[in-house]
């Protein structure tokens, strides 16, 4: 019996101690809100946009001693912090990764790590917990909103009967012309102007854009108007949704309608989120205050709205809707320094036999520029394959081809693997060169910024703040003087003009980037190419400056038909070029012209790549504006790859179209080096390369050839150029003349041939006579004179 009473007596002394124990751990639990190995997932705007909430929202709420409790751990705030840079090197500040980001912002703020300490008094937890909840609601409120893209005022998608406004001043200021980033022309006034403009200037002014079906929308962007002659902004805005445009119900922060503050300027874009997304399908934005100054202060503005459109139930045709995706599943992203190499890295891996990773220089910050080669045999030019390339980011924050020419190199290495035929045959006759990034400096500035943000110009220039498009050798200049002050037309050179020394100089203006493409160009025999640009949709061809400096006139070189078939070979296999009913992107009407145009008529640029290409070099190049929107949001890459997926292709086939062939010593069957090839009635001559071969870009028909060399005789043929994508073979073999010649045979201890030495004797007799008649004539003059004094 005392046995079992003592057993039950421990028994119970156990329990009461396990239950002691259990209500310690609860009330060190209550103490703190998150558990002590996880981390604190309040977040804070996202720091990497230039947004602006409404202005009724509390400024972001301070870090709670829950939160000082979790980051007091030195060793995972390091760790975060080493997965903030990370991240920051992995990917742009695109508008649906502001949710990832933000989580990173929370670990910024300085915090003294808390000592455990808490378990022997009693502290006032029931106070302090409801602050945390409301700080993790004001904060997590716009966070919790799904990450939308832009609907496309930018990019065109919405259309003009989209939006509508509660009035405008003029056509040329009317609601269509409220898009962010759009340009005007250089006048103020015209139908091209620079934004949607009140009539009226009271707060009841509104922009109105119509999503066309229920809408989630999370927020907007605001830009002032574009113009170099009017200050016109709106510094503060409210926002309005709608199921059927009548009724309408405002943007609220809590219980009072939100404000959100718009611009200070011209062309920096402001986000800002609303702190809750509303679901509607029109939208409307209700300027409140704008700059004045006096009667000419006006509203005006540019905007972006970003929302994702519902699935629409009675939308029973659903495959009929407006393709979002590719078929081709390559990476679509914006890719930074870092992950363009990775990636360039990755089809190198995958395709060894067939592309080559190279260097070309690097950028005034040192970021190397990076190549592609994709051949057969990379690394090496061979006798009669033409060398080709594409080159994209001259401007830095125009980025669409930097990422076409990514997944062209993706798309490339799958098909050839595949035994795609017309991509093997790109392969093993072409040697392709890709330069995605010309100018990295200036993309990674834009790059920081992300898509939407990165404005009109915000890193477009390079590192020293040089225009790369202005920054090569003004040639067009030189070859216009000599034909000035050249007053025989048969002494004028037409091709591999040289650089001034001015220009080569250490002290000149000169970018580094431009001076590694240009050592490029000298080094690699470079056929045909084109350079990558946004902000329109257009194809441009050389020559792209006027003779007289004037703004704009046509200048035509003397390939212009051809020039006119390349561009036209891109345009028209574009999808968005190629449609009829697309409207202009800014203030020119490029469908009128079909997509292409000269680019001195567009608008005068001295020392373009085009032009110094064409008078340096033997390469054909034009300038592609692929779209619009300079920095297409991620959402848009896939479609876009498929607008010019065929174009990419098939302009790099026309590297085919014309003659090539080996100009060769008729003897020694050597190649000659800097051979001219010229062609009848077409004033601009090419040159051979190391081994001799040439290649001659031409439209079909027939021409009349001629071959020259220092030293030999000048042989012609004729070449006629088919309609099929192989160019026509034209060899020459050139006889050296001979003064030369002999000389080099005799000093290899040979034999001169019957028909050299038949020649020579021709030519010695030839001589005999010239000298002979000269002598007789000075013996008969001699005589006259003697006859005279006598």
């Amino acid at each position: 019996m005392a046995v079992a009473l003592h057993l039950r007596l421990l028994f119970f002394l156990h329990c009461v101690s396990f239950i002691l124990v259990i209500s310690v751990m609860d009330s060190h639990a209550a103490r703190s809100p998150f558990p002590a190995d996880r981390t604190n997932t309040t977040e804070l705007p996202t720091t990497g946009f230039t947004s602006r909430s409404s202005k009724s929202t509390a400024k972001p709420p301070r870090t709670t001693t829950a939160t000082k409790h979790v980051t007091g751990d030195a060793g995972t705030t390091a760790a975060s912090r080493k997965d903030t840079r990370e991240e920051e090197e992995e990917g742009p500040l695109e508008l649906e990764r502001r949710s990832t980001r933000s989580l990173k912002v929370a670990k910024t703020p300085k915090t003294i790590p808390r000592k455990r300490k808490l378990i022997t008094k009693k502290p006032k937890v029931k106070k302090a917990k409801p602050q945390v909840k409301h700080s993790v609601s004001q904060s997590v409120a716009s966070e919790t909103v799904p990450q939308c893209p832009p609907l496309g005022l930018e990019s065109l998608k919405i259309k003009n009967n989209q939006l509508r406004a509660s009035s405008y001043k003029r056509r040329g200021l009317g609601p269509h012309r409220g898009r962010l980033n759009i340009q005007s022309g250089i006048d103020d006034g015209d139908i091209y102007d620079g934004g949607w403009c009140a009539q009226h200037r009271d707060m009841k002014q509104w922009l109105e854009v119509d999503a066309r079906r229920l809408t989630r929308f999370t927020g907007v962007i605001l830009q002032g108007r574009a113009s170099i002659w009017s200050w016109n902004v709106v510094h503060s805005y409210k926002v309005q949704f709608s199921n059927d445009s009548l009724v309408w119900r405002p943007s609220m922060n809590g219980t009072e309608e939100a404000v959100f503050e718009g611009n200070q300027d011209l062309e920096t874009p402001v986000l800002a989120l609303f702190n809750t997304s509303t679901v509607a399908r029109y939208i409307r934005i209700n300027p409140q205050t704008w700059y004045q100054n006096g009667t000419q202060g006006h509203i005006c503005l540019r905007a972006e709205v970003l929302g994702c459109t519902l699935p629409d139930p009675n939308n029973i045709y659903a495959w009929q809707t407006e393709p979002t995706e590719s078929k081709d599943k390559l990476d679509f992203r914006h890719h930074n320094y870092k992950e363009m190499r990775k990636l360039m890295k990755s089809v190198h891996e995958a395709c060894p036999d067939i592309t080559r990773i190279y260097s070309i220089g690097k950028s005034y910050t040192g970021l190397k520029l990076y190549a592609m080669e994709i051949s057969d045999n990379p690394g090496k030019h061979e006798l009669g394959e033409p060398e080709f390339r594409y080159i994209a980011g001259m401007h830095g924050n125009e980025v669409l081809g930097r990422e076409l020419l990514l997944n062209l190199m993706q798309y490339m290495c799958r098909e050839y693997k595949r035994g795609d035929q017309r991509i093997v045959r790109l392969v093993k006759e072409t040697r392709i060169h890709l330069l995605p990034s010309m100018n990295p400096d200036g993309y990674e500035k834009a790059f920081k910024k992300g898509s939407e943000l990165a404005g009109w110009a915000w890193g477009r220039y390079s590192y020293e703040g040089i225009d790369m498009n202005h920054n090569f050798a003004d040639l067009n200049s030189e070859m216009w003087n000599a034909i000035e002050v050249e007053t025989d037309p048969s002494k004028l050179i037409n091709h591999y003009f040289p650089i001034p020394e001015r220009y080569t100089s250490e002290e000149a203006f000169v970018a580094p980037e431009t001076r590694a493409v240009i050592n490029w160009m000298q080094d690699v025999p470079f056929v045909l190419g084109a350079s990558f640009h946004g902000g329109e949709l257009v194809v441009t061809y050389p020559y792209d400056m006027t003779r007289d400096w004037a703004p704009r006139e046509h200048t035509p070189t003397a390939d212009e038909s051809f020039f006119r078939w390349l561009a036209t070979v891109y345009a028209s296999t574009n999808r968005v070029m190629s449609n009829p009913d697309r409207r202009p992107c800014h203030n020119k009407d490029f469908l009128r012209y079909n997509n292409i145009i000269n680019g001195a008529d567009w608008h005068t640029v001295p020392g373009s790549m085009n032009d110094f290409s064409y008078l340096h070099t033997n390469c054909f190049e034009v300038t592609v504006e692929l779209s619009c929107d300079k920095f297409p949001h991620v959402s848009e890459l896939p479609v876009e790859w498929e607008n010019n997926r065929e174009s990419l292709l098939v302009y790099m086939e026309q590297v085919h179209r014309g003659i090539k062939g080996v100009v060769r010593d008729k003897d020694t069957e050597a190649g000659i080096t800097d051979a001219i090839v010229k062609v009848d009635d077409i004033d601009h001559h090419i040159r051979s390369v190391a081994d001799g071969d040439y290649w001659r870009l031409l439209n079909p028909g027939e021409y009349r050839v001629t071959a020259s060399a220092e030293g030999y005789f000048p042989s012609s043929r004729t070449c006629q150029v088919m309609y099929d994508h192989y160019p026509t073979i034209c060899d020459f073999r050139l006889t050296k003349m001979p003064r030369q010649r002999p000389e080099d045979i005799l000093a290899k201890g040979g034999k001169l041939p019957k028909d050299l030495q038949l020649r020579l004797r021709q030519l010695r007799l030839r001589k005999l006579r010239v000298t002979t008649k000269a002598v007789n004539q000075r013996r008969t003059a001699a005589a006259a004179k003697r006859a005279k004094r006598m």
